[in-house]
């Protein structure tokens, strides 16, 4: 890990003081585990006397450089998990949020992560598990935000249509993207203009839904009964925002290309439009500007860095393409 890596550095006894000052004074704990595997909030697990098991999460240190989309985020996935709960998409039980502080305690799952276990589950499940996990994140898009964009306090990219808002959201991308001195496939000024140019077919977005836009197979539990899998919760609502609902397939479709129309299926019950796929495609070089700035700033290791990057770059240059860049 190197220096630039933003995780907090925590040890069993902060964690255990963190849950004892939000959950209960005299509480004991039996267990600890720390999660190496993320590079942006710490999270850690405790078991505790009473018989529940938590995680903990606790953001960056707000003195830290950060992407300009990542402010707040902690207060992102409280939102998101509030709302995202209250609207019955399973996630996990929330015990504890403080926005402020930039720590969230929540019920440990009893599954486990879908890459995990892909490989045992049978390819006929596999597409009822895709159709299922598409259906439930369709819950999100039932949450309506007061504007659209990221749902911060500064109000930055909040707008009142969806142009807007999302030219705000690349633009930022593209600003710490053109700080870092980081290549792109096209001109940063070509893809401003692209998505300047597409706000008639994103204004057909009249409603800001919530979508959580991090539903890679990592954030998604499964979880076996007997002989048949099934989703257990989504996890990890900090790159949250209110938007367009097809951006919800972006991460769920960072999956083999033949079972992406299960988890379609699901989600909306009929195939994508040519202007959703359109849209889309746009979401998706969102993501990807995303992917490719991030490794400035998370402390990857040299071959993780080269990975992500060319991948993210890869994608980019196919939809640039497509979209006549």
């Amino acid at each position: 890990m190197s220096e630039v890596a933003i995780r907090p550095r925590l040890d069993r006894a902060d964690v255990e003081a963190l849950v004892r000052g939000a959950l209960g004074a005299d509480l004991e704990f039996t267990a600890h585990e720390e999660f190496k595997d993320g590079f942006f909030n710490a999270a850690h697990a405790l078991a505790i006397t009473d018989g529940r098991r938590v995680v903990v999460k606790v953001a960056p240190d707000r003195g830290l450089k950060l992407l300009r989309y990542e402010v707040d985020l902690m207060a992102t996935e409280i939102e998101c998990f509030e709302r995202g709960i209250a609207a019955g998409v399973p996630m996990p039980r929330l015990w504890h949020a403080d926005p402020e502080g930039g720590v969230i305690i929540i019920d440990r799952l009893a599954g486990v992560p879908l890459p995990k276990v892909r490989e045992e589950i049978p390819a006929d499940q596999l597409l009822l598990l895709r159709k299922e996990i598409g259906a439930a994140s369709a819950g999100y898009a039932t949450v309506t935000g007061a504007h659209f964009g990221y749902p911060r306090a500064s109000g930055r990219t909040t707008a009142d249509t969806w142009s807007a808002a999302f030219r705000m959201m690349v633009d930022d991308v593209l600003d710490d993207i053109e700080e870092q001195g980081t290549a792109l496939p096209r001109p940063v000024a070509a893809i401003r203009a692209l998505v300047r140019a597409e706000h008639v077919l994103l204004d057909e977005v009249q409603r800001p839904a919530l979508v959580h836009f991090d539903l890679w197979d990592g954030n998604i539990f499964v979880k076996r009964e007997g002989d048949r899998w099934s989703l257990e919760a989504f996890i990890d609502g900090e790159r949250a925002f209110y938007g367009d609902p097809i951006a919800e397939l972006v991460s769920l479709q960072m999956i083999p290309e033949a079972e992406f129309p299960a988890v379609v299926d699901g989600f909306l019950g009929r195939p994508l439009t040519a202007g959703e796929e359109r849209r889309l495609a746009l979401y998706r070089t969102y993501i990807m500007l995303i992917l490719v700035a991030e490794c400035k700033v998370r402390g990857f290791d040299p071959e993780q860095e080269a990975n992500q990057t060319k991948w993210a770059t890869e994608t980019l240059e196919r939809d640039l393409t497509a979209f006549g860049l």
